[in-house]
This record gives structure tokens, sequence and C-alpha cells, in this order.
């Protein structure tokens, strides 16, 4: 209340955090701004958190920037590298990849493994930097190193795939499940992979089950699509068309264009679920306009048949040509019998 910057940041963060007091961001807002106003560089940094996630106050990206941008000038890293992030994304400033990659790299050569990991992408993507493989590797395994499961992931990913380093199955595996066991989602998905097919560990498509579920629940939708099929299939679990289709579903719901497919499937067919065309057409045009060639060729059977929807054989005709033009040979065949017909 006299006007001390410090307390009124402490203060700040005790509404912020709702520590022996309720929470209330607008509150927590207010401190630090009276803090920052003095210049105390901790109170500019969440203001700029505040500005930016729009906690306590308006969205305004530009005036988040302008905070980090103060205090990243004094040496305050969580500031230089939030200053990172709106670089790279174009938030509250021009889009620089190359400033970005400054930002990182600074932070980055002080331990920080958020910072790391973001400097690996930069090298393995070439945003703001010449690609180098390596060097993605090296930064990533730094980051893995002090336990951060994204980076973890990643260098699970470059022993996979050989990126920057030897190919490595067992090596892989590991690294995918120290990120699965802290709950990532993809390496939890990519642990299940690799235990279905037996690459870098035993095979074991109960324990590939139980890594699919876990990703799946996170809303991870590849691994609702596998589960999916491992219920429909009877792979490391007992065989359940019901439940196939509700992690289908979950999947297809997403935008997963596999699952989608195969809802439409299910629908049209009546199986795990009540048999309905039209629902069965919506789905499979769902797939088919994310490019999927055999969706494409059963809605044009759909609008052939007016199976669902009413019968349109001009429209039949231009779903079977872009399915046909992928090389599906059901949607060639079909292709022929419109060929010719006034339509």
């Amino acid at each position: 209340d006299e006007g001390d910057a410090e307390g009124e940041y402490y203060l700040g963060n005790c509404y912020y955090n709702g520590i022996e007091v309720e929470e209330d961001k607008r509150k927590a807002f207010e401190w630090y701004k009276k803090a920052a106003e003095q210049g105390y560089a901790k109170a500019q940094f969440k203001l700029g958190i505040c500005y930016e996630f729009g906690r306590g106050v308006e969205k305004e990206e530009k005036k988040a920037f302008e905070c980090y941008k103060e205090v990243a000038e004094q040496g305050h890293l969580g500031a230089l590298f939030r200053l990172g992030v709106c670089y790279g994304f174009g938030r509250g400033v021009e889009k620089d990849e190359r400033k970005a990659f400054k930002c990182y790299k600074e932070v980055a050569e002080q331990g920080n493994a958020v910072a790391q990991t973001n400097l690996g992408n930069c090298y393995h993507y070439g945003k703001g930097v010449e690609k180098d493989e390596v060097k993605a590797f090296e930064w990533y395994e730094k980051a893995a190193e002090q336990g951060l499961a994204e980076a973890q992931y990643n260098v699970g990913v470059c022993y996979y795939n050989g990126e920057g380093v030897g190919q490595n199955e067992v090596k892989a595996f590991e690294w995918y499940k120290k990120a699965a066991e802290w709950g990532n989602a993809e390496a939890q998905y990519n642990v299940g992979v690799c235990y279905y097919n037996g690459e870098g560990v035993e095979q074991d498509e109960v324990k590939a089950f139980e890594w699919y579920e876990k990703a799946a629940e996170w809303g991870y939708a590849r691994a609702q699509h596998r589960l999916g099929t491992c219920y429909k299939l009877g792979k490391g679990v007992e065989k359940d068309e019901v439940k196939a289709f509700e992690w289908y579903k979950k999947a297809a719901d997403q935008g997963h264009i596999e699952a989608q497919f195969k809802v439409g499937n299910y629908y049209e067919h009546g199986i795990g679920v009540e048999k309905d065309e039209y629902k069965a057409f919506k789905w499979y045009e769902k797939a088919a306009k994310q490019g999927d060639a055999e969706a494409q060729t059963n809605l044009g059977f759909y609008y052939q048949c007016g199976k669902g929807v009413e019968k349109n054989e001009r429209k039949a005709f231009e779903w079977y040509e872009k399915a046909a033009k992928q090389g599906n040979g059901r949607a060639q065949f079909n292709l022929k019998g419109l060929i010719g017909k006034k339509l």
C-alpha cells in the first residue's frame, strides 16, 4: 500500500495464483501494473503474460511484445524467451524467424530446456537458420537430459528416423518411453506403435493397446484411431465393434481422415452402430473433402444410386473423377459407366 514495487509484485502473485486469497487475475494485473510502472522487471514480465494471454485484462499481443522487449533488454531470460515466441509466430510484431532464433539461442545457452527444444526445432525445420539435423539433435538431447518430455519425444523421433544421429530403434523406444511416462500423448502413441510392431522392444499387443489407450484418453486422434482398430481386430483386447466405432468416432470428430471413412463404413453396414445411410454419406463426404480416394469413390456411388442423398449422376461423376485421378481402380471402373451419359 505504501508503493513498494516488490511488495506490489508479490501481492499480484498472490491474486494471480490464489495464495492465501481468492484467485483474481484482474486484481493481479492491477498490482503487476503498479510495480511495472516503477520499472520492476519481474512485474513487467508478468504484465506481458497477462496481455499475451488475456489474463485479468483484454488480450493485446502488441502490448505483450512491448513489455517483453523492454524487460528482455534488462537481461530477463523469461522475457527474452517470450520475445522469441512473439517473433516466431508474429504475435504483436511482424514475424521474424531469424530474430526468434537469436532469442531462443541466447536463452538456450543459459540452460533453459524449453528454449533448447525450440532452438532444436529451428535447426530441424530450418527456421531462422540453415537446416541442420545434427545440431537439432544436440539441442533436443540437452533439453531431454533435463527431463523435458517434448524434447525426449523429439530425441526418440531422431533415433527412430536416423535424423542427426544414427538410426537406433532401441534408443528411440527408450526415449519415447521416458516422454510417455511424463504424459506426452504423442510419445505414448509411439510407444504403442513400437510394442505393436516389435520395434526396439519385444512385440506385445497387450502393452501396445495399453499405451494407445493412455494417449487416446488425452484426446490424441491417431491413438484413438489405433485403439478403434485394436477393438475391431481384437488386437491386445477382446474384439468389440461397438467400442471400435466409439473410438473411431472420437478420432473422426477431430478430423482424422481414416477414422472418418471408417465411421462412414460402420454407419453404411450397421457395424457397432445402427445402420444409417444418411450419416454414412455425411462421414464419407467429410473424408472425401480431405482427399481420401476410397471415401470419394463411396461418395460417388451414393450420389449415383441415391443412397443417403438425392440421386445426382453429375456429382457422382465429379467424385469418381477425383478418386480416379488418385489411381482408385473402383472409381476408374465406375467412371467409365458414366462417360458418354448426358449428365
